[in-house]
């Protein structure tokens, strides 16, 4: 592969930092999780939005979760139809091989690609309209939860489609007959939340009041 490159000197040289600290202090641990294979308790869906640290929100240690990270953080249908899914695959592997006990949906302020989705279904972005634009195609995921809006600010409505993207997605798992039966079964939970990047705040969607509640 004539493209690709070494590493950036910082990145080699984080590395090494990391080997010489964390991983020498924790290596029977590193050993055990090599062997032992993993058993995560949770899947987390979140955005690729680099800001959004989910290990760093919850203070996981390495394998407690397994982390599946999509533009908005957003779960298609289920759409068995050949095509390349790379989300409804990750749903099938932590739901029917790691038999994990929690899906969750992690949502986030200042999300770029439900700000381009809502700019899209306004009609004021006709480059994600194109048939050739890879997010726009996987932002028309989200275009239910856009209908659903209210009135108000352009501000106000992007921030709830923030939400509508979480609403959209847990809605969507259950369309997954393997994640419905094992809802069902009183195996899996599904988690609906947002995260307020620059407050540090996190809402827990509440199925009772139909609203984000600060958790």
């Amino acid at each position: 592969m004539q493209h690709a490159r070494p590493l950036p000197g910082y990145l080699v040289k984080r590395y090494h930092g990391w080997k010489a600290t964390t991983y020498s202090e924790n290596e029977g641990w590193y050993r055990h999780l090599a062997a032992q294979g993993q058993h995560p308790r949770a899947m987390v869906i979140s955005c690729c939005d680099s800001r959004v640290h989910v290990t760093s929100i919850f203070g996981a240690d390495t394998g407690e979760f397994f982390i599946h990270r999509n533009i908005a953080n957003l779960v298609p249908p289920y759409e068995p139809d050949g095509n390349q899914h790379g989300t409804s695959a990750a749903v099938e592997y932590a739901v029917t091989a790691l038999k994990v006990a929690h899906v969750i949906v992690l949502g986030h302020s200042g999300c770029g690609g439900v700000q381009g989705c809502y700019e899209m279904c306004e009609g004021r972005a006709p480059q994600l309209e194109e048939k050739s634009s890879f997010v726009g195609r996987w932002m028309d995921i989200l275009r239910p939860g856009f209908e659903r809006l209210g009135p108000g600010t352009d501000a106000e409505r992007r921030g709830a489609l923030e939400k509508q993207a979480v609403l959209v997605s847990l809605a969507n798992l259950m369309s997954f007959p393997f994640v419905k039966d094992a809802v069902e079964a009183g195996t899996l939970s599904l988690h609906g939340l947002w995260n307020d990047i620059g407050a540090g705040g996190l809402e827990a969607y509440d199925p009772a009041t139909d609203s984000f509640r600060q958790v």
